[in-house]
């Protein structure tokens, strides 16, 4: 019953603290940048009261997607120096209560928010950084290239380059042909059709009209000719180019795992090995994201332990350096996996595995 009173106790304890210190990371983040301008253009008569309210509520997952690993490693180090400081950690340990026993009720708590994080990325974010899109008017570029390879010996047939495109219209098309023949290990251009519009229907993407320039094998204009009703891709290889596509005017956060595991098998599939990588390191990151929040809570436990007169609050500063490393090196590990220095899933594992091995090395310190 002592033990079950204790748990209790310690739980309420972290997850007040926790609560606050996600409240506050969020009013930090959020104030200067998003707040404050989406105030000003609001009083300005930019953009009316009602949509800046929706910008500042649409803004929330994405802070809280940051907040809620933050918040539980700040929580743990305030409620552990506390209960250290007043000498109830002396206590129960003295009374023969493992220090992993005592933090029981706080790993638990942190699989619930592991369990909040992960929704709020996977569900939250994506919807809410689509209607941010949708409100602020942020169109991305729409140029898609879709390389295609030929499946005998992997040499390149053709590139087909979309400067312009919607849900309906496909504009502004080039499609760069190559010869069969491969010279010092590149491929050679044999032709350029370029046209206004082309159409996608029935798996098929059919350009109306369009000029063809002929080019021999010395790279040169040999003739220009009128074409009309040409199928420049068909079957499986047009439908998965149209959903790539698609795909492509979206940022990862505004897609969920489902349309991202699609996405991921699509740009396999048809040997796009750049952005396979990097939405690949993405999407192992959503995972190993909420993960973090378990590691971090106890990485906080043991930050906070101290001995019942010591002044010096150094779990707070190292807890500081902990965090900004962490996000900190998120867009260099992307880059690594991108462009194959390291694999995506070694990549996205560098943090856990970085702070498991810290936990081991503050449980040794701290004699536990």
């Amino acid at each position: 019953m002592k033990i079950r009173l204790i748990d209790k106790y310690i739980c309420q304890q972290v997850f007040l603290a926790c609560f606050a210190c996600i409240f506050v990371f969020m009013i930090v983040w959020i104030m200067p940048e998003i707040f404050l301008k989406t105030v000003q253009r609001a009083i300005s008569g930019q953009i009316p009261i009602e949509t800046a309210v929706q910008i500042l509520v649409y803004e929330l997952p994405k802070v809280l997607n940051i907040a809620l690993p933050v918040g539980m490693l700040l929580g743990c180090i305030l409620t552990f120096d506390k209960l250290s400081k007043d000498f109830e950690i002396t206590v129960l340990r003295g009374s023969g209560v493992s220090f992993f026993r005592i933090i029981a009720s706080v790993i638990i708590l942190s699989v619930f928010a592991m369990g909040a994080t992960f929704i709020v990325s996977s569900k939250l974010l994506p919807i809410s950084a689509c209607k941010l899109k949708v409100i602020k008017g942020d169109v991305r570029s729409s140029q898609f290239v879709f390389p295609v390879k030929r499946q005998n010996d992997d040499a390149m047939e053709k590139i087909l380059i979309v400067s312009n495109f919607d849900d309906n219209n496909i504009r502004d098309v080039i499609v760069l042909n190559f010869h069969e023949e491969v010279q010092d290990g590149s491929s050679l251009l044999s032709s350029i059709i370029v046209s206004d519009y082309i159409k996608y229907k029935n798996e098929n993407w059919t350009i109306n009209t369009a000029k063809k320039y002929n080019i021999s094998k010395e790279g040169i204009f040999h003739n220009i000719e009128g074409i009309k009703d040409i199928a420049v891709l068909n079957g499986e290889s047009a439908v998965n180019a149209y959903k790539l596509m698609k795909y492509s005017v979206y940022r990862d956060r505004e897609l969920t795992n489902a349309q991202i595991s699609e996405y991921i098998k699509l740009l396999k599939k048809e040997k796009m090995d750049d952005e396979y990588r990097f939405m690949l390191n993405k999407y192992i990151q959503r995972f190993v994201h909420s993960f973090m929040c378990i590691l971090f809570a106890i990485l906080g436990c043991l930050l906070g332990f101290s001995q019942p007169r010591e002044q010096k609050f150094i779990g707070m500063l190292i807890a500081v350096c902990i965090i900004f490393a962490y996000y900190i090196t998120i867009p260099f590990f992307d880059m690594l996996a991108e462009k194959a220095v390291l694999s995506p899933w070694i990549t996205s594992m560098i943090a856990p595995v970085a702070a498991i091995s810290l936990i081991c090395v503050l449980k040794k310190m701290k004699d536990l």
